[in-house]
């Protein structure tokens, strides 16, 4: 046998196994689709009563379906209690997300730094990926279907441009990037799994158009039109039309494809996992999995899941929204029974004997105001059903049902209407507020977790991806940012600690600083607030600019930060027009911070025990 007959059996060998491939990552999607149909069912339904279409229901069949009028008279309005109930929960989630802040592991001086940094560079990440805004729209997937994630990559054309490669094109430093993954377009291998660390394999599935395919695999495949959502087992029609109605989904997408991405974690025959890519039928990229994101620098799957409330023995959540559906439908009905009543009662129905008035006309026209009604003589006359008083049964079930959408959603009259009875003082109105927010808890600790293993892996793809050389803007305690280069190897990741702080509204950070200010915490002997702590405490309020800007308090202690710092190497001189108590209170603060490692008795310490002796001599000359 020839080298050429043996290269063209292998090359014929190969494709077999890549088509052969494609077709089991394929069949494993359909297979994984048909699984979980009838959760997709459950979240179509709560996707139309967010956006008002309620006259509808999960079919026999499987899909979202329409109902039909039982009369042709009937009433079908809809008074949206869910839109408005979930609206305030997302306002109320807003204000609650946490901020990520790394705590030190231990007390020595590398712990401190790297705590320092790793904190310095996810603020700036939150900044740069705008993560408030991703995490607000995490939250509306999670509020409506029950569960949402996260995908966390690193985009290698991010970033500042830093050189040009050998075919002329761009090469940028990179950035981490954060998408949201609606649940529609993730497979997971077991939904008995609770958790992401259950799985074995992930497949994420979504609709791109073979353009996109082409610029990044190179690979041509044949497009066809798509819905958006066209993932789900009930794509078309019934899904397609529902998710249309719900408001969630575009007009179907031309010329595009679904793309199949199967993560596999790590085994024991394959350490660094498996990726693999099918679109159109065809493989595209075969592979280990690309990040080490997990802890010990271990390969992992780039997801990450939040849920709005957890449920015993499955892998997706349930939504606050899968709860209100029957008192929504209760309600709708109340409100439009009663309604039909009153137009009863207004517009009157009428008992005619047969023949005695031209009915056509009567049924046209109604009863106008002056109208002269002519009927037979010798015949009854017409008149109007008596049809009673109207039954208070309505309105009290209609209060009931009002009360029962804040039972089970979690949001109070307080919260939603800024209604409260009762409740006069201040103290109560603030334990109120407390104890709505504890409603949510389970929602919020979900919230907090997601968001804290974004960061962990942030940080990880950043010590894979950063260099050794990785210009960055931070900011410090001061607020002023500056300019930081910082090696990638100095991102430890394997202990990463974040501050257990508990989550709460700036409403209630403000109250505790006024508390602890009339409890006299905050002065000083003299009973006054020294220029430091007035900048802080404008700081907590949020008006830390209108300190920089009206008063150089604020300037002095940057000023003073800056010059610790600088006696690391060198003595730094007093000025005169230095703000002499604000300078020794920030440098107190600093020999007495963990951000201090000069050790006691040590050069540096020297330096800035002499420099504050020269600013007490200019303190004292002054006064004298």
């Amino acid at each position: 046998m020839t080298k050429d007959v043996r290269r063209e059996e292998e090359r014929k060998a190969e494709e077999r196994r890549v088509k052969k491939l494609a077709e089991e990552v394929t069949a494993d999607f359909l297979e994984r689709r048909q699984e979980r149909k009838s959760l997709e069912s459950g979240w179509l339904l709560n996707m139309n009563f967010m956006s008002g279409n309620q006259y509808c229901d999960v079919s026999p069949y499987g899909g979202v379906a329409e109902e039909d009028k039982a009369f042709y008279w009937q009433s079908r309005r809809v008074f949206n209690h869910i839109a408005p109930t979930v609206d305030s929960r997302l306002t109320k989630l807003a204000r609650l997300t946490p901020t990520l802040r790394v705590r030190a592991f231990s007390d020595e001086d590398g712990d401190l730094k790297a705590a320092k940094l790793a904190t310095g560079v996810l603020n700036y990440v939150q900044e740069k990926i705008g993560l408030s805004g991703v995490i607000a729209r995490a939250n509306l997937w999670s509020e409506t279907c029950g569960s949402v994630f996260y995908k966390v990559t690193w985009d290698e054309k991010g970033g500042r441009q830093i050189a040009v490669d050998e075919n002329g094109s761009p090469v940028y430093e990179g950035e981490v990037a954060v998408s949201v993954v609606p649940p529609f377009e993730i497979f997971p291998d077991r939904l008995s799994a609770e958790n992401l660390d259950e799985m074995q394999s992930v497949i994420h599935a979504q609709v791109v158009g073979v353009d996109y395919v082409w610029e990044r695999f190179g690979v041509e495949v044949e497009g066809k039109t798509v819905d958006e959502l066209s993932v789900c087992a009930y794509s078309e029609p019934a899904a397609g039309k529902a998710l249309r109605n719900a408001g969630f989904a575009r007009s179907p997408r031309k010329n595009s494809v679904i793309l199949l991405e199967r993560y596999t974690r790590p085994t024991a025959n394959c350490p660094d996992g498996k990726l693999e890519i099918v679109a159109g039928g065809k493989l595209l990229y075969e592979g280990p999995l690309p990040y080490e994101n997990a802890e010990k620098n271990v390969r992992g799957i780039p997801f990450v899941k939040q849920d709005c409330m957890r449920i015993a023995g499955a892998f997706f959540g349930v939504s606050v929204v899968d709860r209100m559906i029957p008192v929504q439908r209760a309600y709708n009905a109340v409100r439009n029974r009663k309604h039909e009543f009153l137009n009863r009662l207004s517009m009157g129905v009428m008992a005619v004997e047969d023949g005695s008035v031209d009915v056509d006309e009567l049924a046209e026209e109604g009863f106008a105001p002056g109208k002269i009604l002519v009927y037979r003589q010798g015949s009854k006359a017409p008149e109007a059903l008596d049809f009673g008083a109207f039954p208070s049964e309505f309105a009290k079930e209609e209060e009931w049902l009002e009360k029962e959408f804040s039972l089970i959603s979690g949001v109070s009259d307080l919260s939603q209407n800024s209604t409260v009875a009762q409740v006069t003082s201040a103290t109560g109105l603030q334990l109120l507020l407390s104890q709505d927010d504890a409603r949510l808890a389970s929602t919020v600790d979900s919230l907090t977790r997601a968001a804290r293993e974004i960061g962990r892996q942030a940080l990880r793809l950043y010590r894979q991806f950063a260099g050794s050389a990785r210009l960055m803007t931070l900011t410090g305690e001061d607020k002023r940012t500056q300019l930081y280069y910082f090696n990638a190897s100095e991102l430890e990741t394997n202990d990463i600690q974040f501050e257990s702080d508990e989550v709460v509204s700036p409403e209630e950070r403000r109250e505790t600083v006024l508390r602890l200010y009339e409890a006299g915490l905050l002065t000083d002997e003299d009973g006054k607030v020294n220029a430091s702590a007035r900048a802080r405490i404008l700081d907590a309020f949020g008006f830390g600019s209108v300190e920089n800007t009206k008063d150089v308090t604020a300037l002095h202690i940057a000023r003073a930060g800056e010059e610790n710092l600088a006696m690391k190497s060198g003595d730094c001189a007093v000025a005169e027009y230095d703000d002499h108590d604000a300078h020794l209170l920030e440098h107190t603060r600093f020999l007495l911070s963990a951000g201090y490692d000069g050790g006691r008795g040590g050069v540096w310490e020297k330096r800035i025990v002499a420099h504050m002796r020269e600013h007490r001599k200019e303190l004292n000359a002054g006064r004298s």
